[in-house]
């Protein structure tokens, strides 16, 4: 029987809820026995089968909180796929642990563990077991550009070649014609290999240690992995060198042949390829690197009637905070004092500068250009709109999506399944190969052993995903999910909603037809009684005048009779406003204006009309017009060949007059805000892959339901709980970035797998020799090193690729 598990439950009152969740954890089979204790908030249970994920799942159902944490640990040393899935297995493994989610791009594990059955310490221990160094990210400090691992594979490649340029020298000067000879004048030829040897120890033990410590450690767990071919590899050419150095006899005729070049050259080539790799992987790390930047260090505050300079960190919410002109923003805040232009373009993606004046929000990262702001501090630390940004790209960052699973089973097999090819080329080689078959099954062995390239399989998918998601950043549109990146890059439909998506989201005055007097006294009139109604049409109108800068009259005996409109005296005038039946029923003859009126109505506008004095005086129409972006983008969208409908609960007739605006042809109308995510089901039933655009509060369930749910964000709101990608700016054109980089991303992964398979698959068989029958071609085992370190370096620089993409309408 498994130890007992520890759960930590919140939520319990009195002996009814211990009683509740005891019944609760003891009916779960394959649990043999729960106590709950109330004062310590625990409970224990003793489980055969039951997983810790389901005694949590089981706590939830039955209404209290698992007491449940999160922790994030470097994870050094790490090199393909197969150290990958080690790691990941050996925290699974542990009492306490629900899920473990390595990346091996941001060298990070990902820990959802039972914080009263396990400690971080034993899972740092268990990493360390596992032959990886665990970094303790909560302490560690913000690295240089060159780090320790960086500094230490130049400094390990360095020594190696120093090592390895004379060793290569020796070994090729005294084979080759010309040279021979003045080789041999010096000294015999073995000792010459004795030379070689005193040059290749230094490289395989002090240069090579990091493939022996973590080699030795995976084979010590049966899961091999990269660092085991290197290992068994080079040691292979050293160890079979040094034999036949010490005990030549031993060996066929013929075969008592030196590699000690082969071994240096191995371990030289991987290092530099290592390091190679290291820089690049750094670059695809560059977008969080960038929003860090973003942080202000000091905030200069108000305390005590005096101005004071602080580190950001101290910084609280209401503190009175003061930014020059050319400052960067330090906090999230509502500007109290000062009128400025604003650069948000590294968090919205807009490159044009915001006017902020009084009541403005302000976001920290931004930058103060030309005016001098005093702001109450409103968010602060994690809580800043940049915090949530750079802990959504990390998270989404960290995330595999579902075409990763597929690369980390094939990775759990792949190294066993090389060192048994290798094993297979060597016998058959021994056995049916040309004389001397023990020199040729020795080199197609190491050959194997060597070119195979599990890295390659480890860095497709994580790369990619990290450079995509901060490309994503940079552009204002945020992955919540890396998942969502591939799954956007399948979907085929494109669904809108109206207001505030598509729309600007409140009325405004679109048409004035004036019919008796001048056009802005006519409104004036007409807007200084709306100023007394509280109707959203009213404050379409009486904005539209203030917009035009006309001052608004005093009234008197204002009058609304609902269902008709509304009536005041204005300067002595008597002004009356409403819908057609209120004219006729003042007695008014409307003619030719409501013929203007319909069309009005036609165009998904809602008209009224004005009279003056008794006469008739003007048509108005307000309505909620398209945001300026909206018809581009869904012509862009179109290009991408998807299809776009708009999801709205206006009446048909106002919907369909916006869907010919916007040029949409599929209209989903009348639909009440409970039933969109019914509507979203419905497409998907139909066989469609759905991407629903809402605002992310109002159309949470649709957001839920669609394949992919983009949240409609302000910049200063991220809707952060709202979709699976968050548009930083209203303009849908984002959404045309978000789904062409998604697309790219994907072709990128799908890139990246095609070379690292198809390497795999089509050098394998090459270096364990199928050519020579019938070409006499053999690789070289320093050739299928420097081959498999350029693998890795491939994919790397093919992700990196995605920095350059541009942004709208780039597919």
């Amino acid at each position: 029987m498994a130890a007992p598990i520890t759960i930590g439950i919140k939520g319990m009152t009195c002996a009814s809820c211990v009683r509740r969740v005891e019944r609760a954890l003891t009916k779960q089979p394959g649990v043999n026995r729960a106590q709950v204790n109330l004062a310590t908030e625990r409970a224990v249970v003793e489980a055969d089968t039951a997983t810790p994920a389901e005694l949590v799942a089981v706590i939830e159902k039955a209404g209290y909180d698992p007491v449940v944490k999160d922790l994030e640990i470097g994870v050094r040393g790490m090199t393909c796929a197969s150290c990958v899935a080690r790691v990941e297995r050996v925290l699974r493994k542990l009492p306490g642990v629900l899920e473990a989610s390595v990346n091996l791009a941001t060298e990070k594990a990902r820990v959802r563990y039972l914080p009263e059955a396990i400690e971080p310490r034993q899972l740092h221990e268990a990493i360390t077991k596992a032959g990886y160094e665990p970094v303790d990210l909560s302490r560690a400090e913000e690295a240089p550009a060159d780090d320790e691992e960086g500094k230490a594979l130049r400094g390990q490649l360095l020594f190696a070649a120093a090592f390895t340029i004379p060793l290569v020298i020796v070994a090729m000067g005294k084979m080759l014609p010309g040279l021979e000879h003045l080789f041999m004048s010096v000294m015999p030829h073995r000792g010459w290999m004795w030379i070689e040897w005193l040059l290749a120890t230094p490289v395989q033990f002090v240069a090579g240690r990091r493939f022996y410590r973590t080699g030795f450690a995976e084979l010590r767990h049966f899961n091999p992995g990269m660092n085991s071919l290197v290992m068994i590899g080079s040691s292979a050419a050293y160890f079979y060198s040094v034999a036949a150095l010490l005990i030549p006899g031993a060996f066929p005729a013929g075969t008592a042949e030196s590699y000690f070049e082969a071994a240096g050259v191995i371990i030289t080539l991987i290092l530099l390829g290592r390091y190679l790799e290291h820089i690049a992987k750094g670059r695809t790390s560059a977008a969080i690197k960038k929003l860090l930047q973003l942080q202000a260090k000091t905030a200069r505050v108000l305390r005590g009637g005096e101005t004071v300079e602080i580190p950001v960190e101290d910084v609280e919410p209401d503190d009175r905070v003061l930014v020059r002109p050319g400052e960067r923003i330090p906090v999230d805040g509502v500007i109290l004092e000062g009128e400025s232009y604003v650069d948000e373009s590294m968090i919205t993606g807009e490159p044009v500068p915001v006017a902020k004046g009084v009541d403005a929000e302000v976001v920290g990262g931004t930058i103060n250009k030309n005016g001098a702001l005093t702001f109450r501090a409103s968010r602060v630390g994690a809580d800043t709109v940049l915090s949530q940004i750079i802990r959504m790209v990390e998270s989404a960052q960290a995330e595999k999506p579902p075409i990763q699973h597929l690369a980390d089973t094939i990775a759990g097999v792949f190294v066993p399944a090389v060192i048994a090819v290798a094993l297979l080329t060597f016998a058959a080689w021994l056995g049916f190969g040309p004389t001397p078959a023990l020199s040729f099954a020795f080199v197609t062995a190491v050959s194997v052993l060597l070119i195979a390239c599990p890295c390659a399989m480890g860095l497709a998918t994580p790369t990619a995903i990290m450079v995509g998601t901060g490309k994503g950043a940079e552009l204002g549109v945020l992955f919540r999910k890396g998942a969502a990146l591939e799954t956007l890059a399948k979907i085929d439909t494109v669904v809108l909603d109206k207001t505030g998506t598509l729309t600007r989201g409140r009325p405004e005055l679109t048409d004035l037809v004036v019919l008796r007097g001048e056009e802005n006294e006519t409104l004036r009139l007409i807007a200084s009684v709306e100023a007394r109604s509280e109707h959203p049409i009213a404050e379409a109108i009486v904005r539209g005048a203030q917009e035009r800068g006309l001052a608004l009259a005093a009234i008197s005996a204002f009058q609304a009779e609902p269902g008709y409109g509304v009536a005041a005296e204005v300067d002595g005038r008597r002004v009356n406003i409403g819908a057609d039946r209120y004219m006729s029923k003042l007695g008014l003859t409307l003619g030719e204006a409501k013929t203007q009126a319909k069309a009005l109505a036609e165009a998904g506008k809602s008209p009224l009309y004005a009279a003056v004095d008794g006469e008739l005086a003007a048509v108005i129409a307000v309505a909620d017009p398209l945001k300026d972006g909206s018809k581009p983008a869904i012509q862009a969208l179109k290009e991408l060949e998807l299809e776009v409908a708009m999801l709205t609960g206006d009446n048909r007739g106002t919907a369909e007059a916006i869907a010919r605006e916007a040029d949409i042809e599929r209209v989903l109308a009348e639909v009440l805000p409970d039933q969109k995510a019914a509507e979203i089901k419905r497409l998907q039933a139909e066989g469609k892959r759905v991407a629903f655009v809402g605002d992310g509060i109002n159309d949470a369930p649709a957001l839920a339901q669609a394949d992919v749910g983009i949240a409609i964000g302000t910049g200063t709101d991220i809707a952060i709980e709202a979709g699976d990608v968050v548009l930083m700016r209203g303009d849908l054109r984002g959404i045309v970035d978000a789904v062409a980089l998604s697309k790219r991303t994907r072709r990128t992964i799908l890139g990246n797998f095609v070379w690292a398979y198809g390497y795999n698959v089509a050098l394998i068989p090459v270096a364990a020799g199928v050519l020579f029958p019938f070409t006499g071609f053999l690789l070289n085992p320093m050739v299928a090193a420097g081959a498999m370190s350029i693998s890795s370096i491939f994919v790397l620089t093919n992700s990196l690729r995605l920095r350059r993409f541009g942004g709208e309408r780039a597919v």
